[in-house]
């Protein structure tokens, strides 16, 4: 069916007005390639099964991730420096991978092949973990407790372990950044209603996100801990297995974007034509530059991008000059000297990009730290209440019951508000400034970290060998600081999902978000490298530095201090960039009437 005549052609101003909102309006095609219809594709209901699916592999993933150090101390039977090294490699590869899953999806497989192929990959890799700790690691059966010690493991145990772990790293770090593209891809941004439904399932999807954690986290992170790690990892596979189950249910009702091809390609076809123009003069006049028809479907799959100032040298690679009128005149097409002015812009958007994503890696070097930092803080607090102990990576949980708290306040009042107060803009908070909210709540967390820090010293034993539990101080008190990295989630994270979804190129969605992923990856590098020099620099003339193993002896709240320092510097290098940021300016694509406005992300 040809959708109601709803194809490009040159009669498609004709079309009846309500033959044309039958159709999406932003190039989607349902499952056999024709343009989708609004009534029986995309929409909540797709968007509803992949919430659900997210949650699903998210609960899958950190099943395996949340204790990971554990099983490798407890049944590996590695030290404790090697299983953290371990484990960083390890989570490395997963962004790494996010990175091969986003070029799979923009080039060549679509979003739809990406998902699906990475989540078998991932159940496989689960399923393997499973067998082999159940048949081949965890020896005497029981063993993997804080009591019971495990039998050495054999070669061929060891071997399928490493295979089964990053199998799992490849599964959920290709799949990972496609899933929240391909959520997105069931709402038409051109449509208002379902514009600000695209907008409103970021905020459910990183919601999703961290329910699935909270339930690893907790139950499966006590079942674990207490040696039952068979049992937790079957859990995990069978909770991977129903979410590509329910993932395929769905294929009648998702919206698809066609592959664009290689962008590698793309983007060295541009700086090699505009480096073959360099010594040609160009004309200020942007009629001289080179533009594919509109009503080219087969060459303009994507909706065009218009022409902005800025990196005018890239133009050169789209001015038309003497040379390129005769290839033409000759039918001589060589993208290698002349390229689409929306192909230029592509490169230019990128370009734009990366100081802000620059902008949010310190950031996310204060995200990491509720993993690592924070949980030793909490081991050296009071952790027992009423003859109960709180493991201190539990605290965690305040994290995601304040990211859900403050997603339902953003989207049911502070963004209804700010659309009020600024009339002119129905949109209310844009990204970038949600993005610098989220900077500025990083810095309230770290220094509410360095305050319970001061704290904890002061009502530490100072004589103590180790310094587990040697502060009277009550670990509650890390509450604050879990709730407002919580909070700084919801407009850093969040916003920066909605941004370069909405700032990258219709073939490059995936990529966008394989930049937040990346952007967190770096974080735990930066992080890392960070730790370092503060203790090289801190333990001179025989000193124990502001991070020793006994914290009482330290001084962990000038590194919290340290942070937040950095995140204001950051924040005013972030205003600069966000100051000089153009945002992208789309044209209708070719299904759309000629008359459509031109829009504005």
């Amino acid at each position: 069916m040809a959708c109601l005549g709803m194809i490009c052609n040159e009669n498609l101003k004709d079309c009846e007005t309500k033959e044309r909102d039958v159709c999406t309006l932003d190039g989607t095609v349902d499952w056999h390639g024709q343009p989708a219809i609004k009534s029986k594709s995309g929409g909540w209901v797709a968007g509803i099964i992949i919430l659900l699916n997210q949650g699903l592999a998210t609960l899958a993933f950190f099943g395996v991730g949340v204790n990971l150090v554990l099983f490798l101390t407890r049944v590996m039977q590695q030290n404790n420096a090697d299983a953290a090294n371990s484990v960083s490699k390890w989570t490395g590869t997963v962004y790494i991978f996010s990175l091969v899953g986003a070029f799979l999806s923009d080039s060549y497989w679509g979003r739809y092949k990406t998902c699906a192929v990475f989540q078998i990959i991932f159940v496989i890799g689960l399923a393997s973990l499973s067998i082999t700790s159940q048949l081949f690691l965890i020896k005497p059966k029981g063993c993997g407790d804080e009591d019971t010690p495990c039998e050495s493991n054999s070669k061929l145990g060891n071997a399928l372990f490493y295979l089964s772990i990053y199998l799992i790293a490849l599964g959920n770090g290709g799949y990972q950044p496609n899933i929240a593209t391909f959520g997105a891809d069931q709402f038409d941004e051109e449509d208002s209603t379902e514009g600000h439904s695209k907008v409103a399932f970021f905020s459910y999807f990183y919601l999703a996100l961290n329910l699935g954690s909270l339930f690893s986290n907790t139950i499966l992170g006590y079942f674990e801990d207490g040696g039952l790690w068979a049992l937790g990892f079957w859990v995990s596979t069978g909770s991977a297995f129903a979410a590509l189950v329910l993932f395929l249910c769905g294929t009648p009702r998702y919206r698809h974007f066609k592959p664009s091809g290689n962008p590698f390609s793309r983007f060295c076809q541009v700086i090699v034509a505009a480096a073959k123009k360099s010594t040609v003069k160009m004309t200020p006049s942007e009629d001289e530059l080179y533009n594919v028809d509109a009503k080219d479907c087969s060459v303009n799959r994507g909706r065009k991008i218009l022409h902005t100032h800025g990196f005018k040298f890239l133009d050169r690679a789209a001015y038309i000059s003497s040379r390129d009128l005769d290839n033409q005149e000759r039918g001589i097409d060589n993208p290698w000297r002349l390229c689409p002015i929306t192909q230029v812009e592509e490169v230019k958007c990128i370009l734009r990009l990366l100081p802000i994503w620059l902008c949010t890696i310190i950031y996310s070097v204060v995200f990491t730290q509720m993993a690592s930092l924070f949980v030793e803080q909490g081991a050296a607090m009071n952790t027992v209440v009423s003859n109960f102990h709180i493991p201190p990576a539990s605290m965690s949980s305040f994290d995601i019951l304040s990211v859900a708290f403050f997603i339902f306040l953003y989207r049911r009042v502070l963004d209804p508000l700010a659309g009020k107060l600024k009339k002119s803009d129905s949109k209310g908070i844009t990204e970038l400034q949600r993005m610098g909210i989220g900077l500025i709540i990083a810095v309230m967390a770290m220094v509410s970290a360095g305050i319970v820090e001061c704290y904890r010293l002061k009502y530490a034993k100072g004589d103590c060998a180790h310094c587990e539990g040697s502060s009277s101080l009550s670990i509650f008190w890390q509450v604050p600081q879990y709730a407002l990295i919580g909070a700084s989630e919801v407009f850093m994270y969040v916003g920066q999902l909605e941004f370069f979804n909405a700032q990258t190129p219709d073939g490059l969605k995936s990529f966008g978000s394989a930049l937040c992923m990346t952007s967190i990856s770096l974080g735990n590098y930066v992080s890392s490298l960070l730790v370092t020099m503060v203790m090289k620099i801190s333990t001179e003339d025989h000193m124990p530095g502001w991070i020793p193993g006994n914290l009482n002896r330290g001084h962990l709240d000038r590194f919290y201090f340290l942070l937040a320092g950095l995140t204001v510097v950051d924040f005013g290098v972030y205003i600069l960039c966000a100051k000089w940021y153009k945002s992208i300016k789309l044209e209708g694509k070719c299904e759309e009437n000629e008359d459509q406005e031109l829009i504005k992300v």
